[in-house]
């Protein structure tokens, strides 16, 4: 046996000693029995690392999975930054809320008990729950930070765990790099509970906090103004009972769901991978729309954070709209439509469609531009009390509507969604036909999006090497059309922008083994023919993706 192999068995035999879960412990036995140090080695490359979207990952043992042992170790740091850094936070407390993911129910009362432990009153939500409900209630209930257990739509081998703070937005510099300090030096020192602490109260996160998110989920959007039919899919997710209460509440009445995936189900048996971006997760749920003759299909994904719309094109077809088809649309209907006043402000990340900002400046609203990823989409109205967030979004089918969950959310997008519809339906129009007015108003706006993916070991190094050779020796065209600017947005995030009114951003996932391209066409419509100009804007960012992808894998 290698010294290497040693070790690694050692601390395998050290994290036994510690693992409160027999399953993930009789794994690692298993492995040691059967001497699989290459198995071991694996589990044992490293730790499972705390972000900005805090962990996520594969489950199962040591520590370069999710497991219990890595989020209690996980919320005994949270514990110490908390007490260390945040007044009164054991007071204020911590809310702390899953989905229905195996083993999430597990993690949230493991993050409960390590809480409380530390003398910190938790706030727990027992049964599952969307994450935009957990997400409202740190605010709603004064609380000092707020954790969700949940892997959004990863697929069904993973979870994750997400932190916020007491402004109830993710966490960012430097306070993710203090929290990853605190939880490391868990891991270093091996102590779950430093100091002596009398408990903190669990309490049970009670129907009133779901009142109140019901309430202000309602109060967002005007109630239907003509009757539409709308059919739905919780993706076996969590958000299907409180979506169709909600549309319900709201006024409509003629409402479908998806029978096959209403009910959580952690294995998500229908479908490969539960996001409905993915080519097929929406197939039932336009075959709903067809069957039941649905002006609108509103599809959740697993914890319920974001939405995808599908319209019905002629009598069969169903179109599937894209995140910023549907932002462009919310922006202009909230704008013009649903809200007034001064300071009303909407949010678009980086990676969005640009359209989104001339809609803004067309009803004399503010717009502002962030990196991507709702903790800094949520940013511009945090640091400007005076500005009134009406609207945030990314192209990746994630929405706040207002300012009450400074997260993505799915369940209120939806929501909206339905009332925007319903508004066209009264008018003797529908959604399509608003996204061609906006095109012609303002450009036919076409988007291309696509990732490479690279999961053999050390990919996250290429990833990053690959946009730093980049930024260092940007390319002077890309495919037909020359580059007349190249700047860095963030370290790691690179825009190139072209001749031709087209725009490329390139980035390394932040949640996943792959490099991410964002291409955007604009291509006036002097004639009124939309579908021929988003042909031309639809030809050139080919041309650009095929120069593209040859260029990312030279």
């Amino acid at each position: 046996m290698s010294g290497g192999a040693s070790r690694t068995r050692a601390r395998t035999e050290e994290w036994i000693s510690r693992d409160p879960d027999p399953e993930t412990r009789a794994a690692l036995e298993r492995l040691l029995a059967a001497g699989d140090d290459d198995a071991l080695a694996e589990l044992f490359a490293g730790r499972l690392a705390f972000g900005t979207a805090g962990l996520r990952g594969a489950m199962g043992p040591g520590p370069a999975r999710m497991n219990r042992l890595v989020v209690r170790q996980s919320a005994a740091g949270i514990a110490r930054h908390l007490l260390a850094e945040v007044p009164d936070a054991a007071l204020r407390g911590v809310v702390v809320a899953h989905d229905a993911r195996h083993r999430s129910g597990a993690f949230a009362a493991d993050c409960a008990e390590i809480l409380s432990a530390h003398g910190i009153r938790v706030i727990l939500r027992e049964e599952a729950a969307p994450t935009p409900v957990g997400v409202f209630a740190v605010r709603h209930l004064g609380c000092a930070a707020g954790i969700v257990v949940t892997a959004s739509h990863n697929p069904p081998a993973d979870n994750g765990l997400k932190l916020y703070m007491g402004d109830g937005a993710q966490i960012v510099p430097p306070v993710d790099g203090m929290v990853a300090a605190a939880i490391d030096a868990v891991v270093a020192d091996g102590v779950l509970v430093a100091g002596h602490h009398a408990p903190g109260p669990v309490e049970p996160m009670g129907e009133q906090v779901i009142d109140a998110y019901r309430a202000a989920t309602l109060a967002r959007v005007p109630p239907p103004a003509a009757p539409i039919t709308i059919a739905t899919t919780a993706t076996h997710g969590v958000g299907g009972a409180l979506l169709a209460e909600l549309l319900a509440a709201a006024g409509h009445r003629d409402v479908h769901p998806v029978p096959e995936q209403q009910e959580p189900d952690p294995d998500f048996p229908t479908v490969a991978f539960p996001n409905p971006e993915e080519p097929g997760v929406t197939d039932l749920l336009a075959a709903r729309m067809r069957a039941c003759g649905a002006d609108i299909g509103l599809a959740l994904d697993p914890d319920a954070d974001r939405v995808a719309v599908l319209a019905p094109i002629g009598a069969r077809d169903v179109r599937q709209l894209t995140g910023d088809d549907v932002g462009a649309l919310l922006g202009d209907w909230l704008l013009g439509s649903v809200t007034s006043g001064p300071g009303r402000l909407v949010v678009s990340s980086v990676v969005s469609s640009s359209l989104l900002a001339r809609v803004a400046e067309h009803h004399g609203a503010r717009h502002a531009e962030t990196l991507t990823g709702f903790k800094w989409l949520s940013r511009p109205a945090i640091e400007d009390p005076s500005a009134v967030q009406v609207l945030a979004y990314e192209e990746a089918i994630g929405y706040a509507i207002g300012p009450d969950v400074r997260d993505k959310d799915g369940i209120s997008a939806a929501l909206a969604v339905a009332s925007m519809a319903a508004a066209a339906r009264a008018a003797g129009r529908t959604i399509l036909d608003g996204l061609d007015d906006l095109h012609r108003r303002h450009g036919a706006h076409v988007t291309d999006n696509f990732s490479l993916r690279d999961e053999a070991p050390g990919s996250a190094a290429r990833r990053a090497a690959l946009v730093e050779r980049l930024i260092a020796a940007p390319p002077g065209r890309i495919g037909p059309l020359a580059t007349t600017g190249v700047r860095a947005l963030a370290p790691d995030v690179l825009r190139i922008d072209m001749e031709s009114g087209v725009r490329v951003i390139v980035r390394p996932s932040g949640t996943e083994p792959k490099l991410k391209c964002y291409c955007e066409a604009v291509e006036p419509v002097p004639d009124g023919d939309v579908a021929a100009a988003r042909e031309r804007a639809r030809a050139r960012l080919a041309e650009v993706r095929a120069g593209l992808t040859a260029s990312l894998l030279a």
